[in-house]
């Protein structure tokens, strides 16, 4: 009998992605294989307990890494609104868990392009292209990873 060695996949809880925006916060979630982000929820970015409600999604979840999504200008360069998410990275410090800021340009363009292939306005649903590009770009992270392994 000839023994197989089989490489398996490293589990880890999952990691939770966050599209930081002034009016609303698109979060996505990875699945505990590391394999696969989907989108969760949109919150209000002006809403009072918004840490309070991602430290409850943090825990009902069981997240152990967030990503933050950082709005590039197209030539990498950093504006107002890469301040701003950096800012807003500092605040999730609190939450006292690993947070990484990600480049996340192009990705509420691509969430709006798949909700036109899906037959669905983007205009109509900004919470849904929130949701959306925060998992894309949480996707790109974990095939990122996923090609280390």
């Amino acid at each position: 009998m000839r023994l197989i060695k089989v490489k398996l996949r490293n589990t880890f809880s999952r990691i939770l992605a966050i599209d930081w925006g002034t009016r609303r916060i698109g979060v996505a979630i990875s699945d505990r294989s590391g394999t696969l982000a989907s989108p969760l929820v949109t919150l209000n970015a002006s809403d009072k307990l918004l840490i309070d409600k991602i430290r409850d999604i943090i825990i009902d979840e069981e997240i152990d890494r967030i990503i933050v999504g950082l709005p590039l200008n197209m030539d990498g360069s950093e504006g107002k609104s890469s301040i701003a998410a950096r800012e807003f990275g500092v605040r999730l410090n609190e939450l006292e868990i690993p947070i990484e800021m990600r480049d996340e340009r192009l990705s509420s363009w691509s969430a709006e392009n798949l909700l036109r292939e899906s037959g669905k306005k983007p205009s109509k649903d900004k919470a849904r292209v929130d949701r959306a590009a925060a998992a894309i770009f949480l996707q790109g992270y974990l095939d990122e990873l996923n090609l280390q392994d």
